[in-house]
């Protein structure tokens, strides 16, 4: 969808598709009982049961062997019949497990040996220092694995628990603030800008748009509706530095709600990461610069001023989700195949992202509308930054929501009419009516649906913010506490 604004109406993206060039059981004994095993009473010097009153006949005495050899050749014990113990069960009930009576079963003795018998062995003095050296390499080479596994693991992670926190980005300006010269600008800038070149619709390189380096991590910033038909048709994705160099990319994750995508190449190198500045310092006519990659022309550098801040900005159409936007508007040329690329102040640090451009025609770029007529707009890095920190925590970004309909035709100039509210919403829950028309959120005039919807995703699910509403001709503020969707 396109809306319309004080300057005409606004596109959809800078560049497209169309833009050219389990538990377990305890283990269970089967049931019944094991096979019964006949028991014997002890023989030899052993002790013998009280209750065996009735002894064999005495054996004639032989000649006792040798130690040893009486260990090895040990008669077997004559059977007696069993009898009954004043003790405890007969002799020969098979014996089940935890019974404390019994005989247990045959058994062989152990060969027995006395100290004479052998000589003792000794260790030579050279085998110590080889073990412990032994030892110690083992242990160092199994740490060194263990920290390679370790590393290797962290590299093929696409998450990470701290988010933005955990890698390493650019905070700090290349430049002076008061520097005013562009091409100083340029020459910082160009290193860390990239083109995007991804499938559409069978055609591996059939859209093209731009994008930065995030951080030293490999991580690269573009907008959503550039990668949106590769990630949903798993296409092939490619990141080309500025020295030309391409590069495999995956997906980490995308927003179509604010329309911007986070990728991953493996092989950054020593790709350089764009400063990432602040947009709520920019005034009206201050001079900024873009970068990108327009009509295919990679590492192509533009300038121009900030026209407007907090211009509300909604891209899509039919058949994709509307991104909207609380753009930064500005007069420097961007045209299709700029989306993605950073918007720069002259401190060369990044204040936004090129997401769209109003064109004259009212169409998509690709269905034949102008290119730049010199108004363009740009996410704001704060939105980036959020975002950004979402898709590196989780994969995926939120957004907020009241839970309401909202009118976002028609020529509205003193607020936005409420159409709906669903049942067990915030909106709901705060009092909200059909029929009320939000004036204001937070003491901000809203002139209409698409303002109010862009003013509600200037803050995050979980935030307490205040609408003034009129209904019924009288004024009232309601307070609402922002829910979340992923999208």
């Amino acid at each position: 969808m396109s809306a319309s604004g004080e300057n005409g109406p606004v596109s959809d993206q800078t560049s497209g598709p169309n833009s050219p060039d389990p538990d377990a059981q305890p283990a269970v004994e089967p049931d019944g009982e094991p096979d019964a095993e006949p028991t014997q009473p002890i023989t030899g010097a052993g002790w013998t049961s009280p209750s065996q009153s009735h002894r064999p006949p005495a054996r004639p005495v032989e000649p006792a062997p040798a130690p040893a050899e009486q260990l090895a050749h040990q008669p077997a014990p004559s059977p007696i019949p069993p009898q009954q113990s004043p003790w405890g069960p007969p002799q020969d009930t098979a014996q089940l497990p935890g019974q404390p009576y019994g005989a247990s079963g045959p058994t062989t003795p152990m060969q027995q040996h006395r100290d004479d018998d052998r000589p003792r062995g000794r260790v030579s003095g050279w085998v110590w220092p080889v073990v412990a050296t032994m030892s110690l390499l083992l242990g160092l080479m199994g740490g060194f694995l263990g920290a390679l596994g370790y590393d290797e693991w962290e590299d093929s992670s696409s998450t990470y628990d701290d988010g933005l926190d955990a890698v390493q980005t650019q905070d700090s300006a290349p430049l002076e603030a008061d520097n005013g010269s562009v091409p100083a600008v340029a020459q910082a800038l160009l290193p860390s800008t990239v083109q995007i070149l991804a499938a559409f619709e069978g055609e591996d390189e059939g859209a093209t748009g731009s994008g930065f380096v995030l951080d030293r991590e490999g991580h690269i910033v573009t907008n959503n509706h550039v990668v949106q038909a590769a990630a949903e048709d798993e296409g092939p994705i490619k990141v080309v530095d500025f020295e030309g160099v391409r590069h495999d990319a995956t997906v980490v994750g995308r927003s179509p709600v604010y329309d911007l995508a986070i990728l991953k190449i493996t092989d950054a190198g020593a790709l350089e990461p764009a400063a990432l500045g602040s947009s709520v310092g920019l005034r009206v006519g201050d001079p900024v610069v873009a970068f990108g990659s327009p009509l295919g022309l990679s590492q192509t550098v533009t300038s121009g001023i900030v026209s407007a801040l907090d211009r509300p900005v909604t891209t899509g159409d039919e058949d994709n989700v509307s991104s909207y936007i609380n753009a930064v508007q500005t007069d420097a040329a961007i045209n299709p195949g700029n989306s993605g690329g950073p918007l720069v102040n002259l401190a060369g640090a990044v204040v936004g992202v090129n997401s769209a451009i109003a064109t004259t025609g009212g169409g998509s770029l690709g269905g034949g509308g102008s290119g730049n007529i010199g108004v363009g707009f740009a996410i704001p890095i704060e939105q980036v930054r959020t975002t950004a920190d979402q898709i590196l925590r989780n994969g995926e970004a939120q957004y907020p929501v009241i839970g309401a309909q909202v009118r976002t035709g028609g020529a509205e100039s003193v607020g936005a009419l409420i159409t709906e509210v669903n049942e067990g919403t915030p909106a709901e829950d705060a009092g909200l009516r059909k029929d009320d028309v939000v004036t204001q959120v937070d003491g901000k005039p809203v002139t209409d649906g698409i303002a109010l919807i862009v003013a509600i995703r200037t803050h995050q699910p979980g935030d307490t913010i205040e609408f003034t509403v009129n209904r019924d001709g009288s004024e009232q503020a309601f307070e609402i506490t922002l829910d979340g969707e992923v999208g």
